[in-house]
């Protein structure tokens, strides 16, 4: 059996070769599992799995382990924040870098960065597959920008530079066509008015967008809340709902239309827990595995008994707790009429959606909400990677980018095992996971 010592060798000796992880279980993203089997890797792509071995290939014993795929967030956010803030200041190379290279440890090996991205997240995309920006980090699948209307959501604190803001069905097309220009992995569009406090994006605008980014070869990505908004996206051709319908029971004609237009729906059931979730569990900062995805900012602003009681006595964490409760019952509905179900958590949109952390939090939501760990997992991986419109990621096959987690427990027996991580791999080199004590 090789250390790890041995492995973080790969750059002299093991690079050239082929590496064969033996004897593990294998998850492959498909919804198959391979027992007492193995996958092998040559450089940053898999070879296979169950291959005879190779000659003079290295190899890994993974008794008593599961290999799963790189985890791939199909709606997180980069360079929003930083600590406890959110600024446009923020989008910097090194503060996207380190993003990236947290998520990458927590085992997210790609993420989808759904709008409110400066234009420089097109050069950091083009650079990273070129190996020379965070080539360690987690994988940038980007909607560019995204599309607001003036004064309307986001109400974040970005730039100008971040969120297009079309008034009109026209500038709505030339702000696509412009988006177009970057190719982007899918365009984003915020309709929800937060609560009746935000103008609604007008359904001549979102119209306009979802045809004009057709046109273009581009598929797009709503950010909801009402049920009504939902039915209309999706009978003028949406092709991602970006949140989970909490205002409502699901209408299960609109579930069965979804099912059969091909809709995939993220449940981002983190972004309403995130409000609450940390004042009601203060022992969570107890968790090595949380603890290597707090900065010091946070970690004091989660410690202070202050911001726990502010959280709690905040009326809209009542709502909050409402919203998570449909937002459940909705997944199990799309879940149970056969929807296409994506893993997405919105982090990074604001401190209290972790990156890394926030993923495996997410998917132990899911199986509360009646999800099986394996369709969780497949979820997490090959969903999620068409959602981002690759396929060179999301399953352990033939020719993939080697992006995979090596675990200590099998997550088909408790989804929570996700996050006892032996190793990760990504673009076939392991990743530094070296947890923090609290």
């Amino acid at each position: 059996m090789r250390t790890a010592s041995i492995l973080l060798l790969l750059s002299s000796t093991l690079l050239a070769q082929s590496i064969v992880f033996q004897h593990a279980t294998i998850i492959d993203g498909t919804g198959q599992v391979h027992r007492e089997a193995s996958v092998e890797i040559k450089g940053e792509r898999i070879v296979g799995i169950n291959l005879p071995l190779t000659r003079g290939a290295g190899t890994v014993d993974c008794r008593g382990k599961t290999i799963i795929p790189g985890i791939i967030n199909a709606h997180g956010h980069l360079g929003v924040t930083r600590g406890t803030t959110t600024s446009p200041d923020n989008f910097t190379r090194q503060n996207i870098a380190a993003e990236l290279d947290q998520y990458a440890r927590y085992g997210v090996t790609a993420v989808l960065s759904l709008g409110m991205n400066h234009d420089l997240i097109y050069d950091l995309r083009a650079e990273q597959r070129k190996g020379a920006f965070a080539p360690q980090g987690a994988a940038i699948f980007t909607a560019g920008r995204g599309i607001g209307v003036p004064g309307g959501a986001p109400a974040l604190n970005v730039g100008a530079n971040q969120v297009y803001r079309p008034a009109t069905a026209a500038e709505a097309r030339a702000d696509v066509r412009e988006m177009a220009s970057h190719h982007p992995d899918i365009v984003k569009i915020w309709v929800d008015d937060a609560g009746g406090t935000l103008p609604k994006m007008p359904r001549e605008i979102y119209q306009a967008v979802i045809e004009e980014a057709h046109a273009n070869h581009l598929r797009v990505a709503a950010h909801i809340y009402y049920m009504a908004d939902a039915a209309a996206l999706v009978d003028l051709g949406v092709d991602v709902l970006a949140h989970s319908i909490r205002d409502r029971d699901v209408d299960p004609a609109l579930v069965q239309k979804m099912k059969q237009k091909g809709v995939y729906y993220i449940p981002t059931l983190e972004l309403d827990n995130s409000f609450y979730h940390y004042a009601d569990h203060p022992d969570l900062l107890n968790d090595p595995f949380l603890a290597d995805a707090l900065n010091p900012e946070l970690k004091a602003m989660l410690s202070s008994r202050e911001w726990r009681d502010k959280v709690r006595n905040d009326p809209a964490t009542a709502k909050e707790r409402q919203a998570f409760v449909i937002a459940l019952h909705n997944l199990k509905a799309m879940y149970a009429g056969g929807v296409k179900i994506a893993m997405g958590t919105d982090s990074g949109a604001t401190p209290l959606r972790i990156p890394g952390y926030a993923e495996h939090l997410e998917m132990e939501l899911m199986h509360r909400a009646g999800m099986t760990p394996m369709d969780i997992l497949t979820s997490a991986t090959s969903v999620s990677a068409e959602v981002c419109g690759t396929k060179d990621r999301g399953t352990l096959e033939e020719g993939k980018i080697a992006d995979l987690i090596v675990l200590d427990e099998d997550p088909l027996e408790d989804i929570r095992n996700t996050r006892k991580i032996s190793a990760v791999w990504h673009n076939g080199l392991m990743v530094p996971i070296k947890r923090t004590n609290p």
